[in-house]
């Protein structure tokens, strides 16, 4: 995961050129990752995000020019540009422009070792190969030791819409999701298992519209304990 928590060096770049090129430039300079689901917020400076959602803003009405769509005499369409821009960098994907959430962290105070289970949680995302939507549901199994850190119920639902509100795919969306976890918790053993519709198997190429993907990453005890994985596995309600 390239998200950063370290103040990038500057970088020059005209002051006349687009903002995504500025943006583009202090990362380069960092030699750090710019994939699609990768956190860029350490980069950002004031004002960067307002005039990026204009730059896409401008960019969209060329992409609508050039699907012949009349923007100015369709009342449909007069407005999309602006919607799309903004529905893209403040919801869609804000997890790349956002700093990740807040999480208020407790120490272990009663030394639980037992198994946790969060979820179903719900995620939204997008396929970074068609931008077609993913929804799905997102269970974490989580074996805390007295070390462990605890954080409060909701701030697994916060994490999860953080890192899924990217440009995704499933498969290392949830990987992310572990990594982050491992960071701020600190258990001895960590599962997070997904279940999602594809809108790209929806709307496109074989238009199948009851194949779902399921996949799951184990950590520490839930990939050296076969019991303790069949255990939580168990417990997922995934026909519910």
């Amino acid at each position: 995961m390239a998200d950063s928590t370290k103040t990038p060096p500057k970088a020059e770049t005209s002051a006349d050129a687009p903002v995504s090129a500025r943006i583009r430039a202090r990362i380069k300079k960092a030699k750090r990752r710019f994939h699609a689901n990768d956190n860029i917020s350490a980069f950002l400076e004031a004002g960067d995000l307002e005039a990026l959602q204009a730059e896409v803003e401008e960019k969209m009405k060329g992409v609508l020019e050039s699907l012949v769509i009349d923007t100015t005499s369709d009342h449909n369409t007069r407005e999309t540009a602006k919607r799309v821009a903004k529905m893209y960098l403040t919801e869609v994907f804000h997890g790349r422009y956002t700093p990740v959430p807040p999480v208020t962290e407790f120490p272990n105070a009663s030394s639980l070792n037992e198994l946790m289970i969060v979820g179903p949680i719900t995620v939204r995302s997008a396929c970074s190969h068609h931008f077609c939507p993913i929804m799905g549901r997102l269970w974490i199994g989580l074996m805390p030791n007295e070390h462990s850190n605890l954080i409060g119920l909701s701030k697994y639902s916060r994490l999860a819409e953080w890192i899924m509100s990217r440009p995704q795919i499933q498969e290392e969306a949830i990987t992310q999701m572990a990594e982050l976890l491992i960071d701020k918790v600190r258990p001895d053993g960590l599962a997070v298992v997904m279940e999602a519709d594809h809108f790209c198997m929806h709307w496109r190429g074989v238009r199948d519209n009851e194949t779902k993907m399921i996949n799951s990453v184990m950590r520490g005890s839930f990939l050296k304990d076969h019991t303790l994985r069949r255990e939580f596995l168990s417990l997922l309600n995934l026909k519910g």
